[in-house]
Protein backbone atom coordinates (compact mmCIF):
# COMPACT_ATOMS: atom_id res chain seq x y z
CA UNK A 1 0.00 0.00 0.00
CA UNK A 2 1.13 3.03 -1.31
CA UNK A 3 1.88 6.18 1.91
CA UNK A 4 -1.22 8.06 0.63
CA UNK A 5 -3.27 4.75 1.12
CA UNK A 6 -2.03 4.84 4.12
CA UNK A 7 -2.59 8.08 5.29
CA UNK A 8 -5.97 8.11 4.03
CA UNK A 9 -6.50 4.76 6.13
CA UNK A 10 -4.72 5.51 9.32
CA UNK A 11 -7.40 9.44 8.86
CA UNK A 12 -10.31 7.31 8.61
CA UNK A 13 -9.04 4.70 11.59
CA UNK A 14 -8.70 8.16 13.81
CA UNK A 15 -12.02 9.60 12.02
CA UNK A 16 -13.95 6.59 13.58
CA UNK A 17 -12.04 6.49 17.07
CA UNK A 18 -12.78 9.96 17.62
CA UNK A 19 -16.81 9.42 16.69
CA UNK A 20 -16.54 6.50 19.06
CA UNK A 21 -15.62 8.69 21.68
CA UNK A 22 -17.67 11.66 20.96
CA UNK A 23 -20.44 8.99 21.47
CA UNK A 24 -18.96 7.75 24.69
CA UNK A 25 -19.05 11.31 25.88
CA UNK A 26 -22.35 12.21 24.83
CA UNK A 27 -24.00 9.42 26.94
CA UNK A 28 -23.94 5.74 25.05
CA UNK A 29 -26.32 4.15 27.00
CA UNK A 30 -27.56 0.42 26.13
CA UNK A 31 -31.44 -0.32 26.37
CA UNK A 32 -31.89 -2.11 30.26
CA UNK A 33 -33.62 -5.26 30.75
CA UNK A 34 -36.50 -5.30 32.66
CA UNK A 35 -35.44 -7.45 35.41
CA UNK A 36 -32.90 -4.60 36.13
CA UNK A 37 -34.63 -2.03 36.42
CA UNK A 38 -37.75 -3.68 38.33
CA UNK A 39 -35.43 -4.21 41.25
CA UNK A 40 -35.49 -0.28 42.25
CA UNK A 41 -38.20 0.36 40.41
CA UNK A 42 -40.90 -1.89 41.17
CA UNK A 43 -40.77 -2.62 44.89
CA UNK A 44 -44.31 -3.56 46.95
CA UNK A 45 -47.24 -2.34 46.23
CA UNK A 46 -46.13 -2.94 42.24
CA UNK A 47 -47.45 -5.49 40.54
CA UNK A 48 -47.26 -6.62 37.09
CA UNK A 49 -50.12 -7.75 35.02
CA UNK A 50 -50.40 -9.65 31.76
CA UNK A 51 -52.88 -7.15 29.57
CA UNK A 52 -52.67 -6.78 25.66
CA UNK A 53 -49.30 -8.96 24.89
CA UNK A 54 -48.12 -6.84 27.55
CA UNK A 55 -46.31 -7.33 31.16
CA UNK A 56 -48.33 -4.05 32.50
CA UNK A 57 -46.47 -1.96 35.76
CA UNK A 58 -49.57 -0.78 38.30
CA UNK A 59 -50.06 0.06 42.16
CA UNK A 60 -53.29 -0.93 43.57
CA UNK A 61 -53.86 0.48 46.78
CA UNK A 62 -56.28 1.33 49.15
CA UNK A 63 -59.88 -0.45 50.08
CA UNK A 64 -60.62 -3.26 47.69
CA UNK A 65 -64.31 -2.36 48.26
CA UNK A 66 -64.28 0.98 47.37
CA UNK A 67 -66.75 1.39 44.83
CA UNK A 68 -65.14 4.14 42.31
CA UNK A 69 -61.48 3.68 42.55
CA UNK A 70 -59.16 6.22 41.59
CA UNK A 71 -56.69 5.81 38.43
CA UNK A 72 -54.16 8.09 37.67
CA UNK A 73 -52.69 8.43 34.14
CA UNK A 74 -49.17 10.03 33.80
CA UNK A 75 -47.92 11.63 30.57
CA UNK A 76 -45.31 11.47 27.63
CA UNK A 77 -41.77 10.02 29.62
CA UNK A 78 -43.00 9.58 32.74
CA UNK A 79 -44.40 6.65 34.74
CA UNK A 80 -46.73 5.33 37.84
CA UNK A 81 -44.17 7.06 39.93
CA UNK A 82 -45.01 10.50 39.25
CA UNK A 83 -48.13 9.89 41.18
CA UNK A 84 -46.62 7.94 44.37
CA UNK A 85 -47.00 11.12 46.73
CA UNK A 86 -51.31 11.72 45.67
CA UNK A 87 -51.34 7.76 45.89
CA UNK A 88 -49.48 7.61 49.30
CA UNK A 89 -51.86 10.51 50.79
CA UNK A 90 -55.05 9.01 48.97
CA UNK A 91 -54.80 5.36 49.59
CA UNK A 92 -55.68 5.71 53.17
CA UNK A 93 -59.30 6.30 52.18
CA UNK A 94 -59.91 5.65 48.44
CA UNK A 95 -58.95 2.67 45.97
CA UNK A 96 -56.24 4.39 44.38
CA UNK A 97 -54.61 2.46 41.00
CA UNK A 98 -51.75 4.08 38.96
CA UNK A 99 -50.31 2.33 35.88
CA UNK A 100 -47.59 2.26 33.89
CA UNK A 101 -48.99 3.09 29.95
CA UNK A 102 -47.52 1.66 26.82
CA UNK A 103 -44.19 2.90 26.07
CA UNK A 104 -43.09 4.07 29.56
CA UNK A 105 -41.93 2.87 32.18
CA UNK A 106 -41.40 -0.66 33.52
CA UNK A 107 -44.57 -1.53 31.03
CA UNK A 108 -42.38 -1.17 28.01
CA UNK A 109 -42.88 -0.54 24.19
CA UNK A 110 -46.44 -1.76 23.12
CA UNK A 111 -46.62 -5.23 20.89
CA UNK A 112 -47.46 -3.44 17.82
CA UNK A 113 -45.87 -0.13 18.37
CA UNK A 114 -49.11 1.41 18.08
CA UNK A 115 -49.39 4.82 20.58
CA UNK A 116 -52.73 6.61 19.10
CA UNK A 117 -55.11 7.71 21.34
CA UNK A 118 -57.43 5.88 20.24
CA UNK A 119 -55.32 2.71 21.37
CA UNK A 120 -54.83 3.72 24.73
CA UNK A 121 -57.85 4.40 25.20
CA UNK A 122 -58.99 0.95 24.63
CA UNK A 123 -55.88 0.10 26.77
CA UNK A 124 -57.69 1.82 29.80
CA UNK A 125 -61.02 -0.04 28.94
CA UNK A 126 -58.90 -3.44 29.09
CA UNK A 127 -57.64 -2.62 32.65
CA UNK A 128 -60.98 -1.62 34.28
CA UNK A 129 -61.85 -5.04 32.74
CA UNK A 130 -59.05 -6.74 34.02
CA UNK A 131 -59.48 -5.44 37.78
CA UNK A 132 -63.28 -5.84 37.55
CA UNK A 133 -63.59 -1.80 38.05
CA UNK A 134 -67.32 -1.03 36.88
CA UNK A 135 -66.62 2.88 36.65
CA UNK A 136 -63.98 4.94 38.16
CA UNK A 137 -62.78 8.31 38.49
CA UNK A 138 -59.52 8.79 36.14
CA UNK A 139 -57.36 11.65 36.87
CA UNK A 140 -54.12 12.45 33.71
CA UNK A 141 -51.71 14.54 33.30
CA UNK A 142 -50.43 15.95 30.10
CA UNK A 143 -50.65 12.92 27.40
CA UNK A 144 -52.72 10.90 30.52
CA UNK A 145 -55.31 13.49 30.79
CA UNK A 146 -55.79 13.11 26.83
CA UNK A 147 -56.38 9.49 27.52
CA UNK A 148 -58.64 10.39 30.42
CA UNK A 149 -61.10 12.73 28.38
CA UNK A 150 -61.38 10.75 25.77
CA UNK A 151 -61.94 7.67 27.51
CA UNK A 152 -64.71 9.61 29.11
CA UNK A 153 -66.10 10.23 25.55
CA UNK A 154 -65.91 6.63 24.42
CA UNK A 155 -66.84 4.68 27.53
CA UNK A 156 -69.28 7.49 29.71
CA UNK A 157 -70.61 4.73 31.50
CA UNK A 158 -67.33 3.84 33.06
CA UNK A 159 -65.93 7.21 34.32
CA UNK A 160 -67.56 8.96 37.20
CA UNK A 161 -65.12 11.77 36.86
CA UNK A 162 -62.08 13.32 35.70
CA UNK A 163 -59.42 15.23 36.88
CA UNK A 164 -57.23 16.83 34.60
CA UNK A 165 -53.83 18.15 35.31
CA UNK A 166 -52.25 20.12 32.48
CA UNK A 167 -54.26 17.54 30.28
CA UNK A 168 -53.10 17.80 26.16
CA UNK A 169 -54.96 17.54 23.20
CA UNK A 170 -55.84 20.50 22.27
CA UNK A 171 -52.81 20.96 19.99
CA UNK A 172 -51.84 24.46 20.80
CA UNK A 173 -48.11 25.75 20.27
CA UNK A 174 -45.53 25.22 23.33
CA UNK A 175 -44.00 28.54 24.73
CA UNK A 176 -40.92 26.09 25.71
CA UNK A 177 -40.83 22.10 24.39
CA UNK A 178 -38.25 20.21 26.64
CA UNK A 179 -34.87 19.42 25.04
CA UNK A 180 -35.73 15.42 24.86
CA UNK A 181 -39.14 15.78 23.11
CA UNK A 182 -37.61 18.47 20.31
CA UNK A 183 -35.00 15.66 19.67
CA UNK A 184 -37.17 12.65 19.51
CA UNK A 185 -39.40 14.65 16.82
CA UNK A 186 -36.65 14.55 14.38
CA UNK A 187 -36.95 11.19 12.65
CA UNK A 188 -33.59 11.52 11.22
CA UNK A 189 -31.71 11.59 14.19
CA UNK A 190 -33.82 8.27 15.17
CA UNK A 191 -30.89 6.01 14.70
CA UNK A 192 -28.17 7.61 16.84
CA UNK A 193 -30.86 8.85 19.39
CA UNK A 194 -32.19 5.26 20.23
CA UNK A 195 -28.84 4.75 21.65
CA UNK A 196 -27.88 8.28 22.93
CA UNK A 197 -29.38 9.45 26.28
CA UNK A 198 -27.09 11.84 28.26
CA UNK A 199 -28.20 12.10 31.62
CA UNK A 200 -27.75 15.95 31.33
CA UNK A 201 -30.32 16.32 28.57
CA UNK A 202 -32.74 14.08 31.18
CA UNK A 203 -31.73 16.59 33.58
CA UNK A 204 -32.76 19.28 31.41
CA UNK A 205 -35.68 18.59 30.40
CA UNK A 206 -37.26 17.69 33.71
CA UNK A 207 -36.39 21.13 34.75
CA UNK A 208 -37.71 22.78 31.63
CA UNK A 209 -41.15 21.08 32.84
CA UNK A 210 -41.12 22.20 36.65
CA UNK A 211 -42.28 26.07 37.20
CA UNK A 212 -39.03 26.11 39.97
CA UNK A 213 -36.28 23.53 38.38
CA UNK A 214 -34.42 24.08 41.75
CA UNK A 215 -37.00 21.64 42.95
CA UNK A 216 -35.53 19.23 40.25
CA UNK A 217 -33.45 16.80 42.68
CA UNK A 218 -31.47 13.98 41.85
CA UNK A 219 -32.95 10.76 42.41
CA UNK A 220 -36.01 12.37 40.47
CA UNK A 221 -33.17 12.56 37.21
CA UNK A 222 -32.32 9.05 38.01
CA UNK A 223 -35.97 7.78 37.99
CA UNK A 224 -36.37 9.76 34.79
CA UNK A 225 -33.01 8.70 33.22
CA UNK A 226 -33.49 4.98 34.04
CA UNK A 227 -36.80 3.88 33.32
CA UNK A 228 -36.55 5.84 29.67
CA UNK A 229 -33.27 3.50 29.49
CA UNK A 230 -36.05 0.11 29.39
CA UNK A 231 -35.96 -2.04 26.37
CA UNK A 232 -38.00 -0.64 23.71
CA UNK A 233 -38.82 2.59 25.39
CA UNK A 234 -36.50 5.41 23.31
CA UNK A 235 -37.83 3.47 20.20
CA UNK A 236 -42.01 4.16 21.58
CA UNK A 237 -41.07 7.66 22.19
CA UNK A 238 -40.39 8.46 18.72
CA UNK A 239 -42.62 6.18 17.65
CA UNK A 240 -45.89 8.04 20.01
CA UNK A 241 -44.33 11.56 18.13
CA UNK A 242 -45.16 10.29 15.15
CA UNK A 243 -48.62 9.25 16.10
CA UNK A 244 -50.28 12.70 16.70
CA UNK A 245 -50.20 15.41 18.77
CA UNK A 246 -53.30 16.71 19.29
CA UNK A 247 -55.05 19.31 17.23
CA UNK A 248 -57.39 22.08 17.51
CA UNK A 249 -60.30 20.65 16.34
CA UNK A 250 -60.87 18.58 19.34
CA UNK A 251 -62.41 20.91 20.68
CA UNK A 252 -65.32 20.69 19.55
CA UNK A 253 -65.48 17.01 20.78
CA UNK A 254 -64.49 17.90 24.23
CA UNK A 255 -67.46 20.06 24.83
CA UNK A 256 -69.40 16.60 24.87
CA UNK A 257 -67.92 15.59 27.99
CA UNK A 258 -71.02 15.45 30.75
CA UNK A 259 -68.81 14.09 33.80
CA UNK A 260 -68.06 16.23 36.45
CA UNK A 261 -64.32 17.41 36.15
CA UNK A 262 -61.62 19.45 38.18
CA UNK A 263 -58.80 21.00 35.90
CA UNK A 264 -56.01 21.58 37.65
CA UNK A 265 -52.78 23.74 35.89
CA UNK A 266 -49.73 25.41 36.93
CA UNK A 267 -49.43 29.02 35.85
CA UNK A 268 -46.07 28.57 34.40
CA UNK A 269 -46.37 25.27 32.24
CA UNK A 270 -44.31 26.52 29.29
CA UNK A 271 -45.24 23.46 27.66
CA UNK A 272 -48.93 23.25 27.36
CA UNK A 273 -50.05 27.01 27.75
CA UNK A 274 -52.13 27.62 31.05
CA UNK A 275 -54.63 29.30 28.35
CA UNK A 276 -55.33 25.92 26.90
CA UNK A 277 -57.22 25.77 30.88
CA UNK A 278 -59.32 28.46 30.11
CA UNK A 279 -60.16 26.61 26.94
CA UNK A 280 -61.04 23.60 28.68
CA UNK A 281 -63.03 24.83 31.01
CA UNK A 282 -65.29 26.59 28.99
CA UNK A 283 -65.59 23.47 26.64
CA UNK A 284 -66.35 21.41 29.61
CA UNK A 285 -69.36 22.46 31.13
CA UNK A 286 -69.65 20.58 34.28
CA UNK A 287 -65.87 21.64 35.08
CA UNK A 288 -64.04 23.86 37.20
CA UNK A 289 -60.51 25.52 36.74
CA UNK A 290 -57.57 25.95 39.36
CA UNK A 291 -54.52 27.66 38.46
CA UNK A 292 -51.87 27.04 40.46
CA UNK A 293 -49.37 29.78 40.61
CA UNK A 294 -45.96 29.06 40.43
CA UNK A 295 -46.41 25.33 38.89
CA UNK A 296 -45.01 24.15 35.94
CA UNK A 297 -46.54 21.25 33.51
CA UNK A 298 -46.52 18.54 36.42
CA UNK A 299 -47.94 20.05 39.24
CA UNK A 300 -49.00 17.10 41.07
CA UNK A 301 -44.96 16.12 41.35
CA UNK A 302 -43.31 19.08 41.85
CA UNK A 303 -46.09 20.42 44.62
CA UNK A 304 -47.86 17.29 45.56
CA UNK A 305 -49.52 19.09 48.58
CA UNK A 306 -50.98 22.39 46.96
CA UNK A 307 -52.41 20.49 44.49
CA UNK A 308 -54.17 17.66 47.42
CA UNK A 309 -55.10 21.02 48.68
CA UNK A 310 -56.75 21.48 45.37
CA UNK A 311 -58.20 18.27 45.08
CA UNK A 312 -60.08 17.27 47.77
CA UNK A 313 -62.84 19.66 47.85
CA UNK A 314 -63.51 18.04 44.47
CA UNK A 315 -63.16 14.27 45.42
CA UNK A 316 -65.88 15.18 48.52
CA UNK A 317 -68.58 16.45 46.52
CA UNK A 318 -68.37 13.91 43.69
CA UNK A 319 -67.26 10.35 45.92
CA UNK A 320 -70.71 8.96 46.22
CA UNK A 321 -71.82 7.07 49.14
CA UNK A 322 -71.71 3.12 49.16
CA UNK A 323 -74.93 2.13 47.41
CA UNK A 324 -74.61 4.18 43.83
CA UNK A 325 -76.21 2.44 41.01
CA UNK A 326 -73.49 1.26 38.54
CA UNK A 327 -74.31 3.51 34.82
CA UNK A 328 -72.62 1.16 32.51
CA UNK A 329 -71.90 1.43 28.45
CA UNK A 330 -73.91 0.02 25.88
CA UNK A 331 -73.18 -3.80 25.23
CA UNK A 332 -70.88 -4.52 28.60
CA UNK A 333 -72.47 -5.43 32.16
CA UNK A 334 -70.30 -6.01 35.09
CA UNK A 335 -71.54 -9.99 34.68
CA UNK A 336 -69.33 -10.44 31.82
CA UNK A 337 -66.53 -10.10 33.67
Amino acid sequence: MSMAGKRVWLGLAAGLIGLIILLLALGWESDRPLDELATRWAPPPSQFVDLQGMRVHLRDQGPADDPIPLLLLHGTSASLHTWEDWATELSADQRTISVDLPGFGLTGPEPNRDYRIERYVDFVRALLDHLQIDRALIAGNSLGGWIAWETALAHPGRVHGLILVDPAGYGSAPKEIPLAFRLARQQWLRPLLESLLPRSLVRRSVEQVYGDPGRVEADLVDRYFELSLREGNRQALFDRFNQGLGSATNRSRSAAITQPTLILWGSEDRLIPPADGLRFAADISASELVMLPGLGHVPHEEDPAATLAALRPFLQRVDPPQATEVVTDAGYTPADE
